[in-house]
């Protein structure tokens, strides 16, 4: 039943992220998205600075923060305010949610099961390779819980 719920979310949110995508367009310009805002809209340090409540001189920082990808979210908030611009914070999947599940519970299934060949082919039991993926697919259906797979091993 957990598992049916989870499901359903992910495919919920991967519904809601798939409009973030390609995540290209969002990346930032070299100086920031601060400074290039700041720039387009005409606007001073000193003028940034006081509607934030800083001195100019914070304001570079926070530029160069925000350029060196140091900036808290709060401090960066707080300069999308005093522009009139809405912060939007997200992680993005670089592939579907389900994907992300199918090829970590596949590496893991993978890395057991040729460890379990190696050593029968060392006692000379070896296993045929042709039913492979059958064995790696009943490996992930019967031994991993969507939960197991990021235990670190």
């Amino acid at each position: 039943m957990k598992n049916d719920i989870r499901k359903r979310g992910r495919l919920r949110l991967d519904e809601r992220l798939r409009v973030l995508q390609p995540i290209e367009r969002f990346k930032a310009p070299p100086k920031g998205w601060v400074r290039a805002l700041r720039d387009a809209l005409g606007m001073t340090g000193a003028q940034l600075g006081t509607r934030i409540g800083v001195r100019p001189q914070t304001v570079e920082a926070i530029e160069k923060s925000e350029a060196a990808g140091t900036i808290q979210l709060n401090t960066l908030r707080r300069a999308a305010e005093a522009m009139d611009c809405t912060l939007v914070y997200a992680l993005v999947p670089n592939s579907s949610l389900g994907a992300v599940i199918e090829a970590r519970a596949r590496k893991i299934a993978t890395r057991e099961l040729q460890r379990v060949a190696h050593t029968m082919r060392l006692e000379a039991q070896g296993t045929d390779e042709a039913d492979f993926e059958s064995r790696v697919q009943a490996y992930i259906r019967d031994k991993l819980s969507e939960r197991d797979l990021w235990n670190e091993t």
